[in-house]
């Protein structure tokens, strides 16, 4: 699909967590192609890599990828040092494995929570002083519809999800005066290599089924809605959620 270019995106610094694959790849390739200069973190080397091969050439600004483990939040700190002011946080990383109420141990909780929450919070904490210095930013959060629907077997990812929204708006307000801007991103189901996974053929059928609109949302999509958020187009757009879910219900 053709999609829009963002002038005030062109050679802004961006970070992107889970940028090498699923959504966080549309993300990282989006960001390139409007001319920003991308550094995405992330632990699956194989596609990182093919993918910074595969968006360098003829970009303006190749993407780097930085190797950063999310639930080691020293390793989060220094590297987002090591790279500098930024003037977008894209905070994509997370993890959707299943799990029933029974399944929860103590150090479950601590896991889940520190895979699809606490990074998120530390990482805005890390680049916030850096956007002040640069006159603003935006940190872009990804939630999701899954808390919204009450699917079943995400417990714990719902209520990092759910957890996620509530420090948008908390950190919008804690940050505006240095005009930076917070959203949060609220996806549907989203078609990946890791979402067929858990969807067979008629599972994927019965979820458009419920949408009002019946395609199938992919990462490019995801990626466009983002893009504006970050731009200067989405100047006055902050401490709410933005959905894009086909009108999923």
């Amino acid at each position: 699909m053709s999609s829009a270019i963002y002038p005030s995106l062109k050679g802004k610094r961006v970070v992107i967590t889970g940028g090498g694959s699923g959504i966080g790849a549309g993300l990282t390739a989006g960001f390139v192609r409007q001319g920003a200069e991308v550094i995405f973190l992330d632990i699956v080397d194989e596609d990182s890599t093919a993918l910074v091969a595969q968006l360098s050439d003829g970009a303006a600004i190749a993407p780097v990828y930085r190797r950063c483990d999310l639930m080691d939040l020293a390793a989060l700190k220094a590297t987002l040092v090591q790279i500098g002011d930024v003037d977008v946080l894209v905070n994509n990383a997370g993890n959707d494995d299943r799990h029933t109420l029974a399944d929860i141990t103590p150090d479950y909780w601590d896991n889940r929570i520190g895979v699809n929450l606490r990074h998120m919070l530390f990482a805005a904490q890390a680049v916030a002083p850096g956007m002040a210095r640069r006159g603003g930013g935006a940190i872009i959060n990804f939630g999701s519809i899954s808390w919204h629907l009450g699917l079943e077997d995400l417990v714990l990812y719902e209520t990092a999800k759910a957890g996620i929204e509530g420090m948008t708006r908390a950190l919008a307000r804690e940050l505006g005066p240095d005009d930076i801007r917070v959203t949060c991103v609220v996806p549907g189901n989203v078609k990946t290599k890791r979402q067929e996974k858990w969807y067979t053929p008629e599972g994927e059928a019965e979820i458009v089924r419920a949408q009002c609109l019946k395609g199938r949302l992919v990462p490019d999509h995801i990626a466009s809605l983002v893009l504006f958020l970050a731009s200067d187009d989405a100047a006055l757009c902050t401490g709410h959620e933005y959905w894009i879910d086909a009108g999923w219900r």
